[in-house]
């Protein structure tokens, strides 16, 4: 990397209706609740941008302003800032049987669901083994 290269950051979501081609990727769409002159969402915009740098395509991570994205705050239960929500896929639940089964639906098919959420401040690392248990890869 050179020394005044672009480093890449979190989307920012402008419309709830940007977010659904995000989900239907397949991969796992790291949300960041925040609102300007929060302190902690302040504090926690460095942790979001370095967590998209590294995490690169594997990953959504995009940061919503609660004030700005009409209803996001009601959507997602939103009560205080900075809140962290992660949506992805549900590991598929099936029995060794059906697993034999050549019919068998594949994997792809579950139900996209809220996998984590917290509220505050959160670390670095805990956020990054949240994403890499639900498929995020890091990008050297």
């Amino acid at each position: 990397m050179g020394l005044f290269s672009k480093k890449t950051k979190a989307t920012k979501l402008v419309s709830l209706d940007d977010l659904e081609p995000m989900i239907e990727s397949g991969k796992p769409v790291l949300l960041d609740f925040f609102q300007v002159g929060c302190g902690p969402c302040q504090v926690m915009d460095g942790i979001v941008n370095e967590l998209a740098g590294e995490y690169g395509d594997s990953a959504h991570i995009v940061k919503v302003d609660v004030a700005k994205v009409a209803g996001a705050a009601q959507v997602f239960n939103v009560r205080s800032t900075p809140t962290f929500v992660l949506l992805g896929r549900a590991p598929a639940k099936r029995s060794k049987k059906k697993q034999r089964q050549a019919d068998a639906p594949p994997p792809g098919d579950a139900k996209v669901t809220a996998r984590w959420r917290t509220t505050g401040l959160v670390k670095k690392d805990q956020m990054a083994r949240v994403l890499e248990s639900n498929g995020a890869v890091k990008v050297d």
